[in-house]
Order: structure tokens, then C-alpha cells, then sequence
């Protein structure tokens, strides 16, 4: 039984030709492949998006699917325990706006009470003189 299906060997066909054509790039930096087991592996994995008959990555291993389902859990306990944590600060952030609301209010009373002292200006009229 083959390990590779007819997708796959296209795809990779199709990639060596871009290497040889010097049209092949790399996904993230864009750079020009040149290497021959680059190409072949950015076919194969071409051919694992489009659905082809194609065994996993070697090179990914049990680990890194490991951690991206425990990845996947500790989000989701993120998620859950965020919502509880919201519910906790929206009601404490009620009870600090009642108090920070009663100090501005006896903030503006002792305000209005006291009046600024009136400028002179005797700046204006001295200057005025010569």
C-alpha cells in the first residue's frame, strides 16, 4: 500500500519545479528556497491542506500535540475563570464608583467654598507707563 496519494505527488512535483524556476518561497520570511528537501517538504504539506493522502509530519511529534491541547484546556479555563472574575470587578467597581462619587461631591462643596484670590494689575499699568 503507498504511503503517498496522487495529490501529494503532484503538489511536491509542482514545488520542485518552482524551486528549479527560482518562483519557490518559504511561508513566513518569503525567502527563495533553494534547498531540495525544503521543496519537497512545503508540497507535502500543501498536499496535507488540500486534503491529500500524505502521513503526518515526522517532526511533529506526540509532544507538541500535547501541548496544544493542554494549550487548548488552560484556555478554556481562562475563559471561564475571566467570566467569574468580570462578574467579581463589576461588582466591586460598583462599590468604589459609590464612594469615589460621594468624594467628588464633597470635593466640589469644599471647592466652592474657597475663592481664588483676584490677579493685580498693576503688571498691565506699569508697563503701560513707559
Amino acid at each position: 500500500m503507498a504511503k503517498y496519494g496522487k495529490k501529494a505527488q503532484s503538489k511536491v512535483k509542482k514545488a520542485m519545479e518552482e524551486r528549479k524556476e527560482g518562483k519557490l518561497r518559504s511561508g513566513r520570511s518569503g525567502k527563495k528556497v533553494t534547498s531540495r528537501k525544503q521543496a519537497i517538504a512545503i508540497g507535502l504539506s500543501e498536499a496535507r491542506r488540500a486534503g491529500g493522502k500524505v502521513p503526518p509530519n515526522p517532526n511533529r511529534s506526540k509532544k507538541s500535540a500535547a501541548k496544544k491541547s493542554s494549550s487548548r484546556r488552560k484556555s478554556a479555563a481562562k475563559k471561564s475563570s475571566s467570566r467569574k472574575s468580570a462578574s467579581k470587578r463589576s461588582s466591586t467597581r460598583k462599590s468604589s464608583s459609590r464612594k469615589s462619587a460621594s468624594k467628588r461631591s464633597s470635593a466640589k462643596k469644599s471647592a466652592s467654598k474657597k475663592k481664588p484670590a483676584k490677579k493685580s494689575r498693576s503688571r498691565k499699568s506699569s508697563s503701560r507707563k513707559s
